[in-house]
């Protein structure tokens, strides 16, 4: 993830006195463990700003409304007592080419300020620290004892130190090319890790732009950097001193490899707060995504694995007790046959009554005849028994399995986050699991409800819209509350898959290739997608219902016909034209 480094800040910042500055402020909302909003109030608007002290994503800009889940954390609580109704009066980078941003906050512009915000944007260092007037520490977001850091303590209460200052030399305009140059080819190395090395304020991204402004291999060793190439990059060296030292706005660029802020190059539409912002919700949705996706995976597989066992374990007692019958005809056979009975027996051969083919009895010679006969008819008794207990146990067994079956169809196509909506979805995977008892801790917080679910929707040939759920919650709400009398129902036959709704208006009837069309999407949402062939079932949705008990997106229908569905062929002729929206 690409980190935050002095030249975004200062550029932030810029935009953030424009905008923010002066501004009342009215709430304080943290959203997790390294990030709150500050909902200000200006002259025109009423912007969030964001205040982020993650180890890999500290930032701050202008933001969306935060959710309005229930806020319990205590720096947010601490913070709204302080700072309520002050205004923010000032935002700025205290010391130069250090990341740390101050918001003073004062009873009105032009007062002096009564408690300053200082964010410190130092990676996996990143704090955010709240002192009053006399630079002492009201409240932090991490304490720093002593045995945590030997240099500088942030701790509740201590007056403010600022950190350690860096040894390395400050990037000067005036600084002359020889000089530069020199400094840059004193030990031959890498041209970036030079340039790092050399000089404060640098980070790895902003060095590959300026090397690229010069058409120079960032990897490239110093001592093979030919005059005229050094003559470039001292030109995009200054170009970007200028940018942080002018009073003009960064022209952001957002990439797929990350961001870039140019002083300099084409005008671009985005503000640096929105490009930032856009960046980092993309990255941090992402990885929280994959970690979710990673520990569902795991949990579904411990739980399958440990199902799977019980089950080999009750089919192993079923085949065990499928002799009770044998038991019982050996006991019959003995009892018939007292007469050829002797003691001391070990083994008795016997004609079968029904096939006349001889069966050998294995004997107790301790035992008389009615005895062993009597030691048949329990072994019989008592695998009747178990075989009475096991079925229901297995049947639950396999109940289990094909509805954590079916969780494992919903997680398969949820493999990166392309939208929130995918987001989302993970999330109520997660929330079914813990409701289901499998998942070991609930939620965080509680979501607000969703008023319209985000289901993939599609597009018939006749122009219907197909519907598709994504998860268990998805298919109950779509199958028993989006449902409407004239819509038609579409689901794998006997195989875990989506709930698929063929939207119809009152009076229509579709067509055979609307029939098909939605039964080829029924069939590329299930277990099944990979095959040439699927049976699907479609019915009317009031021949659909859900057993009382039964696990969520567990139905049962009647009244059902089956359509062959081709989901490899439907696959490749869907497109982006044919797709309503992947999600919202």
């Amino acid at each position: 993830m690409q980190p935050v480094d002095y030249t975004t800040l200062v550029a932030v910042c810029r935009e953030l006195q424009t905008a923010v500055v002066p501004a009342r402020l009215e709430q304080v909302y943290q959203r997790d463990r390294f990030s709150l909003s500050l909902g200000l109030r200006t002259m025109s608007d009423r912007p969030w700003l964001l205040l982020s002290w993650h180890p890999e994503a500290a930032r701050l800009h202008l933001d969306t409304p935060p959710p309005r889940d229930p806020d319990t954390f205590t720096l947010s609580q601490q913070l709204q007592a302080v700072l309520k109704g002050f205004a923010l009066i000032d935002l700025h980078i205290p010391q130069p080419w250090e990341r740390i941003v101050t918001l003073s906050f004062g009873d009105r512009p032009g007062d002096p300020p009564r408690f300053r915000l200082l964010l410190e944007v130092m990676g996996k260092y990143s704090n955010l620290v709240l002192v009053n007037g006399d630079s002492e520490i009201v409240t932090v977001a991490h304490q720093v004892s002593d045995r945590q850091s030997r240099l500088r303590t942030v701790r509740t209460g201590e007056p403010y130190e600022w950190p350690p200052a860096l040894t390395t030399p400050i990037p000067d305009l005036d600084e002359p090319f020889d000089r530069w140059c020199e400094r840059l080819q004193l030990v031959p190395g890498r041209l970036d890790r030079q340039l790092i090395q050399c000089y404060r304020g640098l980070s790895s991204r902003l060095v590959q732009q300026l090397c690229r402004q010069a058409d120079l291999d960032p990897q490239q060793n110093t001592a093979a950097i030919a005059p005229a190439a050094w003559q470039q990059l001292y030109g995009a060296w200054q170009d970007w001193l200028r940018g942080l030292q002018a009073e003009t706005a960064f022209q952001p660029q957002l990439q797929e490899s990350g961001y870039r802020l140019l002083p300099t190059g084409p005008d671009s539409a985005n503000s640096v707060n929105a490009v930032i912002a856009t960046y980092y919700d993309r990255q941090l949705l992402s990885q929280q995504f994959q970690q979710l996706r990673q520990q569902l995976s795991q949990r579904l597989q411990q739980q399958q694995q440990k199902l799977q066992q019980k089950q080999q374990d009750f089919q192993g007692r079923l085949l065990a007790a499928e002799d009770a019958d044998r038991w019982r005809q050996q006991g019959d056979l003995l009892m018939a046959s007292l007469d050829q009975w002797q003691p001391g027996m070990e083994s008795l051969t016997l004609p079968d009554f029904e096939t006349g083919k001889p069966q050998q009895l294995q004997l107790d010679p301790a035992l008389n005849a009615v005895q062993n006969a009597q030691r048949f008819y329990r072994r019989h008794q008592k695998a009747k028994r178990s075989r009475q207990a096991v079925l229901p146990l297995l049947a639950e067994v396999e109940a289990e399995l094909r509805y954590l079956d079916s969780i494992a169809t919903a997680l398969a196509p949820l493999q990166t986050a392309q939208t929130r909506a995918d987001w989302l979805a993970l999330q109520d995977i997660r929330e079914e699991l813990a409701q289901q008892g499998y998942w070991p801790y609930k939620t965080d917080r509680p979501r607000p409800t969703r008023s319209q679910p985000d289901f993939l929707r599609y597009q018939s040939p006749s122009g219907y819209e197909v519907w598709v759920g994504r998860n268990n919650r998805q298919n109950e709400i779509l199958t028993f509350q989006s449902a409407t009398d004239y819509d038609l129902w579409f689901h794998a036959q006997e195989i875990p898959g989506s709930h698929v709704l063929l939207r119809l208006p009152a009076g229509d009837r579709p067509d055979p290739v609307d029939l098909q069309f939605s039964a080829d999407l029924a069939a590329l949402h299930s277990r099944a997608a990979q095959a040439d062939q699927v049976p699907v079932v479609w019915t009317e949705p009031r021949n659909v219902w859900k057993p009382k008990g039964a696990h969520p997106g567990m139905v049962l229908y009647r009244q059902e016909r089956v359509i062959w569905a081709q989901p490899q062929q439907r696959r490749s002729q869907l497109t982006d034209n044919v797709a309503l929206s992947t999600a919202r």
